[in-house]
């Protein structure tokens, strides 16, 4: 008799998910079955909940959406080794070729040929998620599992943060929503002098307070010149990570950078963003594009939360799966910022 197990689920071509009854994943040689325990909701599932242009032209419906985990091994494929049903996990999202020219040489990140977790297959807001054994990632059982359910989303922010030297550095952040937030948390543990972020959402500026900002700037209303000043930069900013996908934010990022200064950019926009060239050229700005993680990255995440870093402010809501849509209500509301659903109860 064929198992069955809950899952939200994107039914059809149009906004909304449903909760469903679906079979249980077999895992086939080489993979892995995971029992989830916590799951996060990320931006791009909002995007497949609204059903935006990005959503239509990825994913094709009925599937299990989700990609922000953690849980337990519940069964191994043929073949599988150095892994152990019981043990705790989450797994990396990106499921790449293991053949082209950067799955060679270690940059799995920029794979050609990535598929992802809850948005090319099935994913992880289900009681089991099947993944390769390639992706899972061991978690230490001593990290919080609310925690652990959006190392997704942390990966992404010390994927941005770390791409370069933040030892005494001045870093702007443009961008507050949840990576931003976690970011700032992992720019002030990374030594950064001064961690400036920029937004219009008040609730999320004062969580970017909470999360370690020295400055919160609301962009509609405070001059970030005067701001800048009162932090003691002499300048401008070394760093920058623009997390927001705008273009006016990505234009005064570029314009408060200091000659020489660098630029992680994580945030993708909804159409082409215009670019000052001249003021990159005339400043000597270093542009850094980022997606995803690296492998290294988690066993990063992981022994900077063991080592001291806190980024459970972050978490604003949580609910039992079967209340998904308070979740999203929550997230649709912009007074939030990690989601968490519960899916042990």
């Amino acid at each position: 008799m064929e198992r069955m197990m809950d899952a939200i689920v994107k039914p059809a071509a149009a906004p909304g998910l449903e909760l469903r009854r679906v079979p249980v994943p077999t895992p086939g040689p080489g993979e892995v079955l995971i029992k989830i325990h916590k799951t996060a909701i990320c931006g791009t599932d909002v995007h497949i909940y609204d059903w935006n242009a990005w959503s239509a032209a990825h994913v094709k419906p009925p599937m299990t959406i989700g990609h922000e985990y953690v849980g337990e091994i519940a069964e191994l494929g043929a073949g599988v080794t150095g892994l152990e049903v019981g043990m705790r996990v989450s797994g990396e999202g990106h499921i790449t070729c293991g053949h082209c020219r950067n799955c060679h040489n270690g940059n799995i990140q920029w794979c050609k040929n990535t598929t992802s977790v809850g948005v090319d297959r099935n994913g992880a807001f289900a009681e089991y998620v099947c993944i390769p054994a390639s992706n899972v990632i061991l978690i230490d059982p001593s990290l919080d599992e609310d925690v652990v359910s959006f190392f997704d989303a942390l990966g992404n922010a010390t994927h941005t943060a770390l791409m370069f030297d933040l030892v005494g550095e001045d870093v702007l952040i443009t961008g507050a929503g949840p990576v931003g937030l976690l970011a700032v948390a992992v720019c002030k543990y990374a030594g950064a002098r001064r961690v400036v972020v920029t937004d219009m959402n008040e609730f999320r500026l004062d969580l970017a307070k909470k999360m370690g900002a020295d400055a919160a700037v609301n962009v509609a209303r405070d001059n970030l010149h005067e701001i800048m000043h009162k932090q003691g930069l002499v300048e401008g900013f070394d760093v920058g990570l623009e997390m927001s996908g705008s273009g006016a934010a990505l234009g005064q990022m570029i314009s408060v950078m200091r000659n020489g200064g660098k630029i992680s950019l994580l945030g993708l926009g909804n159409a082409p963003i215009p670019m000052d060239m001249n003021g990159i050229i005339t400043k000597g700005l270093t542009l850094q594009g980022i997606y995803g993680r690296t492998m290294d990255n988690w066993h990063q995440m992981s022994y900077m939360v063991q080592g001291g870093l806190d980024v459970s402010p972050v978490i604003t809501h949580r609910f039992h799966y079967t209340e998904f849509e308070k979740g999203f209500e929550a997230m649709h509301s912009g007074y939030s910022g990690k989601v968490v659903l519960d899916w042990t109860k």
